[in-house]
């Protein structure tokens, strides 16, 4: 189920060169499960833009989405301010997997990729497993002190730069083996090189959330898909997540 409604921004900050967050207030119902998206209706725009949900509370009203400035339309998204309405298609895609006989899942994120992982470790600390945080990015200048979410909700959280310049030198897979981090499954968002190479090399089960150009957000144009074992299918509707064992990379 989706929902298209107005929501309110209750604020809109910039965190790094390039990364801000917003928070909007309104209905949350359609919500169901960490790792679905909403889509953005930019003014002067004809296509929305997807953009995953960070965190979201059902009691408060509030969704989180945490989004990097790389075009047009999430220029004009941090120019919104507060009190601003915004347009959003909400609920869409299906959510991370949060029950299961795994214990302790491994939350892997490369960039902003590590946007949806923060409602899933929160999640999943509710739903009695114990994650562990790995944050990927390519230079201290595009972390954003997202660490300190996942520590503030009792969840252990390491950060892997490729120049070293924070965290651990290299991707999350040397925090993995510096660190001696043993998980029996991982959860993981970011760019495509990354998730392909997490599922070639992790010898745990796992899924990943696959990010993507849309058009309509809901299946209907059929204009992002991936290729899987049962043939192509939507990132949109039948993702984002996919089990790595469906995935076919090339």
């Amino acid at each position: 189920m989706n929902i298209r409604n107005i929501y309110t921004v209750v604020s809109n900050r910039q965190l790094t060169y390039k990364t801000w967050v917003m928070t909007l207030r309104g209905d949350t119902g359609a919500i169901t499960a960490p790792g679905q998206f909403v889509n953005v209706a930019i003014p002067g725009k004809y296509l929305r833009r997807p953009i995953s949900i960070c965190d979201y509370s059902h009691e408060r009203g509030e969704i989180v989405l945490l989004y990097d400035v790389v075009g047009e339309g999430t220029k004009a998204m941090s120019g919104m301010k507060e009190g601003e309405n915004v347009d959003m298609l909400v609920g869409l895609g299906n959510g991370f997997t949060v029950s299961g006989s795994f214990r302790r899942p491994i939350l892997l994120g490369g960039g902003i990729g590590c946007a949806p992982l923060l409602n899933l470790a929160r999640t999943l600390v509710r739903n009695g497993k114990n994650p562990v945080a790995i944050l990927g990015y390519n230079t201290a200048a595009d972390s954003f002190g997202m660490d300190r979410w996942f520590e503030e909700i009792g969840v252990e959280a390491y950060i892997a730069t490729v120049d070293g310049s924070a965290g651990t030198k290299g991707f999350v897979t040397d925090v993995i083996t510096s660190k001696r981090i043993k998980g029996d499954y991982f959860h993981s968002c970011g760019p495509m090189p990354m998730l392909k190479a997490l599922c070639n090399s992790l010898e745990m089960p796992g899924e990943v959330s696959i990010e993507s150009r849309m058009g309509c957000g809901f299946g209907a144009c059929v204009c992002c898909t991936v290729e899987t074992r049962d043939g192509a299918r939507r990132i949109c509707k039948d993702g984002p997540i996919f089990r790595k064992e469906e995935l076919i990379w090339k």
